[in-house]
């Protein structure tokens, strides 16, 4: 479920992601579900992606919000992050994550950890553990599958679908169109 949820350095909030185009993906505000375009030119992190320094191996963002909604039984944060000093807010990020590193992790770095999580709660979403249908998205994203091309294999048929190369139809179809001596002249410019 976080991998879907987006950071993007500069902009308030957290973000739900709803497509992808070629030079941008479309984002919702988990605030006010208004959708907006984030360019590729801007910095964006999936939650999915976060990870907390401790004194061992890095803990994952999911099994800190988890603490997190254990300690606060599923409400928003009991301090505030905006108001909280920096000595309140290690003392709560000790209580959820005690061998977190003192050294690496800052304040604003638990500031903006108990706002994703104020935001997440406030937006219903409650479930933080990464689902099997979010690590099967990761494996295979870029290549297309059979029900992308919307072909079903027969029995037997283990060639891939025939993809018909349109520039070579149109390429062709304007040889045609074009008298003998351009084509040939243009082939000698190159």
């Amino acid at each position: 479920m976080l991998k879907k949820i987006l950071s993007v350095s500069g902009k308030p909030g957290l973000y739900k992601l709803v497509s992808q185009g070629k030079s941008m993906l479309v984002v919702e505000t988990l605030v006010d579900s208004r959708r907006l375009p984030i360019y590729a030119r801007e910095k964006v992190t999936s939650l999915g992606d976060i990870a907390i320094y401790t004194t061992g191996d890095e803990v994952p963002l999911y099994k800190v919000l988890n603490s997190v909604k254990e300690k606060e039984a599923a409400r928003p944060a009991s301090i505030d992050p905006a108001h909280a000093t920096p000595d309140e807010l290690r003392a709560y990020m000790a209580e959820v994550l005690p061998d977190y590193d003192r050294d690496r992790v800052y304040p604003t770095d638990i500031k903006r950890l108990l706002s994703w999580y104020n935001l997440l709660i406030g937006a219903g979403l409650t479930d933080f553990d990464p689902q099997p249908a979010d690590n099967a998205d990761d494996d295979n994203s870029d290549e297309p599958t059979l029900e992308d091309n919307n072909a079903s294999p027969k029995a037997g048929n283990t060639r891939p679908p025939v993809v018909k190369n349109t520039a070579m139809h149109t390429t062709a179809s304007a040889a045609a169109k074009t008298p003998v001596g351009k084509s040939t002249q243009r082939m000698r410019q190159k």
